[in-house]
């Protein structure tokens, strides 16, 4: 549990990291025109994104990517933001780098504390959204990366890790569209409703903010689109292959047809033509190895090896 404020003028920002019973409580008693249910939802794990209005106060859940290098998977961070008249409460699991960053710059620069601040509750609140927003981008950047490597590595005889690392972009890529794309509704109204407690000139911002979230929903759209192709490379290369593999082996057995079938007659106990002769094993061998060089001279006549 970690519950700080900062107060600056008449502004005041409170960050809880990992909240307890206890932070609620002292919550709903500081706060009490806040509405139960969503002082419920700062501890319920499965909330989806979702934006609660009230005459004098705004209800806000959030969700960011945060990559978890064990699964290799982008998992959604959540964060819960309390917005009214001279007051930002911001709820999380400590894990959102920047916006940890964001409040210790706040606690220790008396500058950028005035800049943020400065200008009302709202606009701390702009600017809490807008850095974990930016967030993203590393974290797509990255996919593009990773995307980029399989390209090159294609068409090399690993096919086993490629399609493995395939199918793991694939899923992150899927993860990050889930996460991203229900905060384009949020900020979408954040920038066309008026609010007595938003200052009305950070529509503006809060569109810039749009503009970089879209950007993002674009580029996880063609890294999408990408990864379906090169998943569809990779099963036409394996595809190729296995039927290389299948083709040889076919070759292989259907000339060990015929000679698996002299050798079987010739090993039975019954009189054969020539079996009396001295030379009849050398004549056997030399039979078996005409057919096998004719058949394959023949496969190879009509291309099929």
């Amino acid at each position: 549990m970690a519950t700080e404020t900062i107060q600056y003028g008449r502004v005041t920002w409170t960050n809880i990291e990992r909240v307890t019973p206890q932070d609620v409580q002292d919550l709903r008693e500081n706060y009490p025109h806040f509405h139960p249910l969503d002082l419920e939802d700062l501890q319920s794990r499965i909330e989806r994104p979702k934006m609660d209005e009230y005459d004098d106060y705004m209800f806000v859940v959030m969700h960011f990517p945060l990559w978890d290098p064990v699964q290799r998977v982008s998992r959604a961070a959540e964060v819960d933001l309390f917005v009214g008249s001279g007051y930002l409460i911001s709820v999380h699991d400590g894990t959102l780098k920047p916006l940890r960053h964001l409040f210790e710059q706040c606690q220790t620069n008396e500058e950028l504390r005035a800049q943020y601040m400065g200008r009302g509750a709202s606009k701390i609140f702009h600017t809490v959204i807008d850095r974990l927003v930016d967030y993203i981008f590393p974290i797509l950047y990255k996919v593009d990366a990773n995307i980029r490597a399989i390209e090159e590595e294609i068409f090399t005889e690993d096919s086993r890790q490629i399609i493995q690392d395939l199918s793991f972009i694939r899923r992150d890529i899927i993860a990050l569209r889930r996460i991203i794309r229900p905060q384009l509704l949020i900020v979408e109204n954040l920038e066309k409703v008026d609010r007595p407690y938003i200052r009305e000139d950070l529509d503006v911002y809060f569109g810039d903010i749009l503009d970089h979230l879209i950007k993002g929903y674009e580029i996880i759209e063609e890294d999408l689109e990408v990864i379906r192709g090169l998943s569809d490379t990779a099963n036409t290369l394996v595809s190729y292959r296995l039927n290389e593999v299948m083709r040889i082996l076919t070759v292989i057995s259907v000339i060990m047809l015929p000679l698996t079938l002299i050798s079987g007659i010739y090993g039975m106990n019954v009189t054969l033509p020539a079996a009396d002769l001295s030379i009849a094993f050398l004549l056997v061998i030399g039979m078996m190895f005409a057919i096998a060089t004719t058949m394959l001279a023949y496969f190879r006549h009509r291309g099929w090896l």
